[in-house]
């Protein structure tokens, strides 16, 4: 940082008295033409007592040296710290006496440098038509000199080059502790006549002279030899050039070139954007046409022009009109129409389990352990088996009320194909969300028709998906005896049906492997946002059986296929156990050989129960 020499204040004070002498007696004053000049003084706590003095004695002494008056020179004086005070605006005096006497009158404010906030007020305020500026379109130039010390304490560069593109011309003046770099920021192109910094008489008087030499200048836009290639701007003893509406200044300063407004990236135009200068055009690519907008595409629909013929499905491309054909068929040669892919796929063959094609006609194929009816479409139940069956229902906000109805719906599908009694298959229902609610328990309800009628009066829950607790509670509670479960003695078996569309709140793991552990066989269906990691974890293994997923609810009838072939009654699973159908005469000798020994077993109790209450009425006799 460059200063004065040791000493300044006599030294300053005396030559700048005399320079004051100077420009008060230099000759007449210079003729301007209209100007709106407003200077910016720094009155911070840096500018000391002498030194805003002498500020004040220079701006005197510039001022008595422009033509003042309404329609020439018109001035305004702010001066500014942490704040910004209006010593008068453009539009208060006109006489030197009274400029003067404001000026002289100043008292500094004392406080911090923000310049930033100064140049602010005098773009928005000083320079307002209510402060006395004279109106944009009367292209009266607007002049603005800053006069600091020191270094600025917020952000200049933004607020100057917004008050620039405004049109206010800066001159920046750095006295003693200025900083350069601020001052550069905050002035007008070209900036080695906008940026002055003040350190001796010399470069003071200079600087004089140069200011009162601009703001007297030539209208050299008059004179012709400009160079602007559109329109050409005076300022006191300079110009600048602008452009045309469309068009913006070139690196030169005087010649022109059009705005694309394209390369901006504004545009909005969803395809291409053609530019012309100021303004821009939208267009579409090949096969799509320009919507009401001007600015997105509509692909052209040519199906609708109604001469595809198509014998299923036409569909748009960009090439023209495609046919396509309906699921289960395929497109002939001639581009247009279909032919089945097969019988099964071409009719509405009604088989209950799986369809299979054989020439032009079709047959229905049951699951293994069961044996088609006479009716050739639907397929047996396995009527002699038994299970103990719990249904355990997502009933978390995420389900919504309407798929709630259709997950109730699905259940009473699988009970319609349950032999569902006391002694065969009993269903018990379980709904969770952030709770755990059991519907009805296993032995409540001893016919389809009951349990689907209850199923149907169950009331959807809403909130979370706490799927362990649940699983808790299904390992402890539903699989009790008094719940309605049959006695682990009589080998029936328990299986578990987890129904979710979500993850779970809760961990899962332990309840899911004590579930397994307990012997309960486990089967996970999901919907739409199930998590597969947690399904698999839920269900038995392997997970190709005991795992189902639909990605909608209103198309996961199609898991009930699988369930069918898989929750058909079958004695002792377990794991490691061999798998049988209850329908075969071994299991059925097997469970008739169990109830019989749990007769004998139940008889036996009886008839130590008799006798003990025989000995019971003899000693209540004896007393007597």
């Amino acid at each position: 940082m460059r200063g004065l020499p040791c000493s300044p204040l006599p030294v300053l004070l005396l030559l700048l008295s005399a320079w004051k002498t100077q420009l008060q007696f230099a000759g007449p004053k210079c003729r301007t033409g209209p100007l709106d000049l407003v200077f910016v003084i720094d009155s911070s706590r840096s500018v000391r007592p002498f030194e805003f003095e002498t500020m004040q004695q220079f701006l005197v002494g510039l001022l008595r040296g422009l033509d003042l008056g309404p329609n020439a020179t018109r001035v305004g004086v702010i001066q500014y710290s942490s704040q910004v005070q209006s010593v008068f605006p453009l539009g208060a005096f006109s006489r030197l006496e009274d400029m003067e006497r404001a000026i002289r009158a100043l008292v500094p404010l004392a406080q911090g440098t923000m310049t930033g906030l100064a140049i602010q007020y005098a773009m928005n305020v000083a320079f307002s038509e209510a402060e006395g500026a004279r109106p944009l379109e009367a292209r009266v130039p607007r002049v603005a000199v800053i006069v600091t010390d020191g270094r600025p304490q917020d952000r200049v560069a933004e607020v100057a080059a917004q008050a620039r593109a405004r049109g206010i011309e800066i001159y920046a003046v750095g006295v003693q502790r200025a900083d350069v770099g601020s001052l550069r920021a905050m002035a007008s192109s070209p900036l080695d006549e906008h940026v002055f910094l003040v350190e001796s008489f010399d470069l003071i008087q200079e600087f004089g002279r140069q200011l009162q030499g601009r703001l007297c200048g030539k209208d050299l836009c008059a004179e012709g030899q400009h160079g602007c290639q559109h329109q050409c701007v005076s300022a006191p003893g300079t110009f600048h050039c602008t452009c045309n509406p469309g068009y913006q200044l070139a690196a030169d300063n005087k010649n022109c070139l059009a705005i694309d407004l394209c390369a901006q990236g504004t545009h909005g135009c969803e395809h291409h954007c053609v530019s012309s200068p100021g303004s821009y055009s939208c267009h579409c690519r090949a096969g799509f046409v320009l919507q009401q907008d001007q600015r997105s595409c509509r692909a052209i629909d040519h199906c609708s022009f109604g001469n595809h013929s198509c014998q299923h499905e036409c569909v748009s491309t960009l090439s023209g009109p495609q046919c396509h054909c309906r699921e289960g068929h395929d497109l002939l040669p001639d581009g247009k129409h279909c032919q089945a892919r097969d019988f099964c796929n071409g009719v509405d063959h009604g088989c209950e389990f799986q369809c299979v094609s054989e020439g032009l006609s079709y047959r229905c194929l049951c699951p293994e352990g069961r044996q088609l009816q006479a009716d050739g479409k639907s397929c047996n139940r396995c009527r002699e088996g038994h299970v103990d069956l719990v249904l355990l229902v997502d009933g978390s906000k995420s389900v919504r009320p309407q798929n709630f109805e259709l997950v109730k719906r699905f259940v009473n599908q699988i009970v319609d194909f349950l032999d569902v009694s006391p002694e065969g298959t009993r269903v018990g229902l379980v709904q969770f969300s952030s709770r755990v609610r059991t519907e009805f328990p296993l032995g409540r309800y001893g016919t389809a028709a009951e349990v689907k009628q209850a199923v149907l009066a169950v009331e959807y829950m809403e909130r979370g998906t706490m799927t362990g607790m649940a699983l808790r509670h299904l390992v402890e509670h539903s699989f009790s005896e008094a719940q309605g479960a049959r006695p682990r003695a009589l080998n029936v078996p328990r299986v578990g049906l987890v129904f979710t569309d979500g993850r779970s709140q809760d961990d899962i793991s332990v309840w899911a492997a004590r579930a397994k552990e307990e012997g309960i066989v486990m089967y996970a269906v999901g919907v739409g946002k199930a998590v597969e990691e947690e399904l698999r974890e839920i269900a038995s293994e392997p997970p190709e059986l005991h795992v189902s997923y639909s990605p909608d609810f209103s198309t996961m009838t199609h898991l009930l296929d699988n369930l069918k072939g898989s929750i058909c009654p079958e004695e002792g699973i377990s794991a490691g156990t061999e798998l049988r159908s209850p329908c075969e005469c071994e299991s059925l000798v097997e469970f008739q050989g169990r109830t019989l020994g749990a007769l004998d077993r139940l008889t036996q109790n009886l008839a130590q129960l008799t006798a003990r209450l025989e000995d019971l009425e003899n000693q209540l006799a004896n007393r007597k």
